[in-house]
């Protein structure tokens, strides 16, 4: 059984000011398993494979590779030695092609001197095609989906030809066919007898495609079973310690009159085109639709923050131009974008600057100074209310979990008090006990008669929380179903009427 263990990371414990991260956490992978790895945003997770992988240097523990001990001081000592990572938040160069992120720091050099064009692309080429993937290898990647970004970070992952995967919540970003594709993947690398670390909060994906699973909760391991001796019901307590009997809180909203119209949408820049709906106070409308369909350009082009070729937008009546953030918040929009690392924390602040960054009016005091004790007071109440895992507020957000910044960042818009909220994914990485405390606030906001737009990837959370649901495909509106009476069958022939 010994010569089965690939990997065996023993009491590994970390500290950070304030925090104990990981309190003697022990995990054992075998050699052709995919090892799930769960628990609530916060839980350690992340922590704990950072460790592994050499980002951070653990405080008490031991980590064996086939049975000899390692110590990685870096990502990249971690790679050379079979151990591979891909982060929930993708880290790459956006501006060089797909090839030179993934052989960035081991280009093949001509004669030890020169980079290798013809070899490096050849070679991306050979790891796509082995894996299925259709990605042209020169294709500068801040002009690819966030999706494609993410296989071709797995396709790098691949290419070190690593002994251990760690795979952070891969399906956040893909769609059902990708996922699919990824899966495929996986089980390809299992048979070749790769041990996978599968981190997700999607536990039907979970169920389906591990071998064993191992549970956090607050720094702390608290189970490794087989999955299939795990139910759902089963996986939820020993993760949040507490049952919790419905996925989506009772909808109690009841909208009323029309009080935003969007009318003939067209974008200068992007495929959305002739896009008209109206949304009634306190409704919470769904935008669903296949990747690139035109979901996140819609709310970019009602925010202002994506460049508008013509169409209206009206509130109460009255048409607002939203020529920029700027403008739309003063117009009580507010909107939660789909990449929190990049167009949502500001990494370098700590969390009460990245809270009240949008609604720093309400805080100043003759007319140009900042009130520290308002300050103060509205944060905590945005931890509150989150329930953000945060030693204080003085924290740096680059510190949190993924989800526990996504709460940072919904709290920061909540406060602006806005009249229509924008969400782009808004509870992409975030665990099954946190998403319904979402789904209770963004009822609540369409209880107070705000107007709610979500974009979600995943149609069971459109069903579950909204009224409506608007399908987009095609970058045009491609029908409307009422979310009580819809199917995901319904929705998916919609979203594939102009692909």
């Amino acid at each position: 059984m010994g010569q089965d263990i690939l990997l065996q990371m023993t009491d590994i414990s970390k500290d950070f000011p304030g925090v104990k991260a990981l309190d003697s956490v022990s995990l054992t992978v075998k050699k052709g398993t995919v090892h799930a790895l769960m628990g609530e945003n916060g839980a350690g997770k992340s922590t704990l494979m950072k460790c592994l992988f050499g980002i951070y240097e653990k405080d008490g523990g031991t980590i064996k590779l086939e049975g000899k001990e390692i110590d990685f001081k870096n990502a990249k000592e971690a790679l050379e030695n079979g151990v591979a990572m891909v982060h929930q938040e993708l880290n790459q160069a956006l501006k060089r092609s797909v090839m030179d992120n993934i052989w960035l720091g081991r280009y093949p050099k001509k004669g030890g001197i020169l980079v290798d064009e013809k070899k490096i692309y050849e070679d991306t080429k050979k790891v796509f095609e082995d894996l299925g993937m259709e990605i042209d290898p020169r294709r500068i990647m801040s002009t690819m989906p966030v999706s494609q970004r993410q296989m071709a970070e797995i396709a790098k992952a691949v290419s070190f030809h690593s002994k251990i995967i760690v795979l952070d919540e891969p399906t956040s970003s893909l769609t059902e066919q990708e996922v699919e594709h990824l899966f495929k993947i996986i089980n390809m690398l299992r048979d070749r007898g790769c041990g996978i670390i599968y981190i997700s909060h999607k536990m039907a994906e979970i169920k389906r495609i591990s071998d064993e699973i191992t549970i956090m909760r607050d720094g702390k391991w608290i189970a490794t079973k087989p999955a299939g001796q795990l139910a759902m019901e089963d996986m939820i307590k020993l993760m949040v310690g507490r049952e919790l009997s419905n996925q989506f809180p009772p909808k109690t909203n009841r909208p009323g009159k029309v009080v935003l119209e969007v009318e003939h949408l067209t974008a200068q820049y992007s495929l959305l085109k002739e896009v008209s709906f109206k949304v009634r106070k306190g409704e919470i409308v769904g935008l669903a639709g296949l990747d690139g369909s035109g979901r996140t350009e819609t709310l970019e082009n009602i925010f202002g923050i994506a460049a508008r070729k013509s169409g209206t937008i009206k509130l109460n009546g009255k048409v607002v131009q939203n020529r920029n953030a700027e403008e739309s918040i003063k117009n009580g929009f507010a909107l939660l974008t789909e990449e929190r690392r990049t167009t949502g924390i500001f990494s370098v602040l700590n969390i009460r600057e990245n809270t009240v960054i949008a609604s720093l009016r309400k805080h100043k005091r003759y007319g140009w100074y900042l009130s520290e004790g308002s300050m103060k007071k509205d944060t905590q109440w945005s931890i509150d209310a989150m329930r953000t895992k945060t030693p204080t507020q003085e924290t740096k957000i680059r510190a949190l979990s993924g989800g526990n910044q996504q709460k940072v960042i919904l709290g920061r818009w909540l406060l602006t008090e806005p009249e229509v909220l924008l969400l782009d994914e808004p509870t992409r990485g975030i665990d099954v006990g946190a998403k319904y405390e979402i789904y209770q606030l963004i009822i609540d906001m369409a209880n107070k008669g705000k107007v709610v737009i979500v974009v979600s990837s995943e149609m069971p959370e459109l069903l579950g929380i909204c009224d409506r649901i608007l399908i987009m495909s095609g970058g045009r509106l491609a029908g409307e179903v009422s979310a009580k009476e819809a199917t995901q069958e319904q929705i998916m022939t919609y979203a594939a009427k102009y692909v």
